[in-house]
This record gives structure tokens, sequence and C-alpha cells, in this order.
């Protein structure tokens, strides 16, 4: 009879213990996390796994489920090592359950930023120093740190980053993107070396990549770009100067204020182009796709001169001297009418 009622009160437990398990399991299964806003964004930081996933959610008590069930679920389908870093948008009404698998899919929102060409690599880190966007890990967010970081100490960092809109998810660094770019830049200048025109005056992709920067600043008028890369080319064909004043304006560095006057001309820096026969020693800005592929197509013609005409950016272009300072008197003439 003892042993009768020890096996009914064993059984009853089972049974009892059975049906909390299946209620628990339920309500885990089926009970909405507390979210603090209709659409919740998470964010699983780099280096993170579910161990911190579910001590974050402990902490700022999103659950009314004891978010350790997370554990073993996750560790009965085999799948806690398979969460993605990112940030994740939570909809109302998701259960934990559900919540994993948002971070296991990996769907993480995606943000953008834009480097824009011409600018410097300086003004690019610059930029992202200032912005939240990024998890920001340089000490000193110059040219050269992140060119060490980079693994190029020895390479100089000025036109080596691709300009076009980037999209990443939240917990990228500042030299993780930074090496997205430098990476693209080295690719697409590789690729479009390798479809060049004949005969360029370039024993490098690197000189390219610097004359793709100084078309860059000329002009912002894409139809112009190769007509003016026409001009460069045969200028350095001939051994002429090639007298832009965007190399000498980057020679002049902080001491720049908007304009440049005949003293600056006749200084000599290494990027002075008007004293200094060639190309520059480095790139002076950073270059579009679209002044890379003018650089290595050029437009055939004789014009060796070009100067603005004062109308929406564009440049009036000559072949001889005479015909250049007339076009120059007449940017002239309507500079000071204008004013």
């Amino acid at each position: 009879m003892k042993l009768t009622m020890k096996l009914f009160l064993l059984v009853l437990i089972v049974a009892i213990t059975a049906v909390a398990g299946m209620f628990e399991y339920q309500r885990f299964m089926t009970t909405p996390l507390k979210l603090p806003t209709d659409t919740y964004h998470y964010t699983v930081k780099k280096g993170s796994n579910l161990k911190h996933v579910i001590q974050h959610i402990s902490d700022e008590q999103l659950s009314d489920v004891p978010p350790i069930y997370l554990a073993l679920y996750s560790r009965w389908k085999g799948n806690s090592n398979q969460i993605k870093t990112g940030e994740f948008k939570i909809p109302a009404g998701t259960t934990l359950p559900q919540f994993l698998e948002h971070l296991i899919e990996g769907k993480a929102i995606q943000r953008g930023f834009t480097i824009i060409e011409g600018t410097t690599s300086q003004q690019l880190i610059d930029s992202i120093a200032k912005n939240d966007l990024f998890e920001h890990t340089l000490a000193t967010p110059t040219v050269e740190s992140v060119m060490a970081a980079l693994g190029k100490p020895d390479e100089h960092g000025e036109g080596r980053f691709h300009p076009e809109t980037y999209y990443f998810p939240a917990g990228t660094t500042d030299i993780d993107f930074l090496r997205r770019a430098y990476k693209k830049m080295e690719t697409e200048l590789a690729k479009a070396w390798q479809n060049k025109a004949a005969d360029l005056p370039y024993k490098t992709p690197y000189e390219a990549l610097i004359m793709a920067s100084i078309i860059e600043k000329e002009t912002g008028i894409a139809e112009e770009r190769p007509e003016i890369a026409g001009v460069f080319v045969r200028r350095l064909n001939i051994g002429m100067l090639l007298q832009t004043d965007p190399t000498v304006i980057y020679g002049m560095g902080d001491s720049y204020d908007g304009d440049i006057r005949r003293r600056d001309l006749r200084k000599d820096t290494p990027y002075n182009t008007y004293t200094r026969a060639g190309l520059p020693p480095t790139p002076i800005a950073l270059p579009s796709q679209a002044a890379i592929e003018a650089a290595l197509h050029p437009k055939a013609g004789k014009s060796l001169y070009f100067v603005a005409t004062g109308s929406e950016g564009r440049h009036t272009f000559s072949n001889t001297l005479k015909e250049h300072n007339a076009a120059v008197q007449r940017y002239l003439r309507k500079i000071r009418s204008n004013n």
C-alpha cells in the first residue's frame, strides 16, 4: 500500500511538472515582449552573444517571461551562436522566440553615409569622427593614423577612398568603414586602368588617380571632364606646365583664405604646377569614378588652355595662347559687370 501511494505521488508530481512545463512553454511562446515603443530598435553590438542579449532583456525588464528560457530554447534549437551584429527593428507583439529569429535572420537596419567627391581625405575623416553612425576607435582622427590602422603606413592617404553612398549596420567602426572605401577605390581604379586608352602619359594607376583628382577639382560639369583631361594629357605629353589652381590651393594648406594671389602662384611647393613640371606628388582630393574614367579616356583634340566662362561653372577651351587670352578677358569683363 505504501509503495502504491509513493508511486501515485511520483506520478502526480511528474504530471504536475509536465503540466506546469507545458504552461510555461506556452507562455514563453506566446507572451509579447514589453517594448517601450511600438517599433523598438534593438542593437546587438560587435562581440556580443546570446548571453549578453538575455542579460540586457533582464536588466531592461523587457519580458514577463524569465529570459533564461531563451537560452534553453536556443540550445534546443541549436542556434545559440547564430545571432548577428547590427540594429534590428522589433515590432510590437514580438515574442521571445520571434525576437531570437529577428537576431538570427540578420535583417539589420542599414545606415547610409555618402563620401562626397572632391573633398579631401582629412575632410572625410573629420566628418566620420563627428558622426554618431559609427563606433569611433581612432584616438587621433588623422589621415596618417587611418593609413596606419589600415596597415598602409607608407602610403599617402589623399585620394584613397572611393566616393559613393555606402550602407552598413549599426556597430560599424570608423576603420571598418574606411577600409571598405579604401578597398573600393583600389578595385575600381584597377578595373579602370585595365581598360585605359592607349598612349597615356601615366606610368602607374596612382598617377591616373592624381590626374583624376585634379579633374575633379577643376569642374563639376560631367561632360567637361574628358575635355579637361585632354588638355592636361596634351600638356604632359609636350612637357608643358599643367598650371592648375587647385593643386596650388592644396599646397597652400591652411593658409588658403579663399583667394589665390600672384605671390601664391610664384611660391614653390611640391603641389605648385606653375613652378614644377608634371603631376604633383599625390592626389589633391577624392576623385569620383567619372573623373577616373575621364583621366583614362581623355577627349581627343588640340586645346591646351581653358578658363571659366563665369556661367554655370563652365569653361571655354582654346587651342592657342592668343585665343585663351581673349577668353580670359571676356571672363574678366563678365566678372566686373556682375560686380
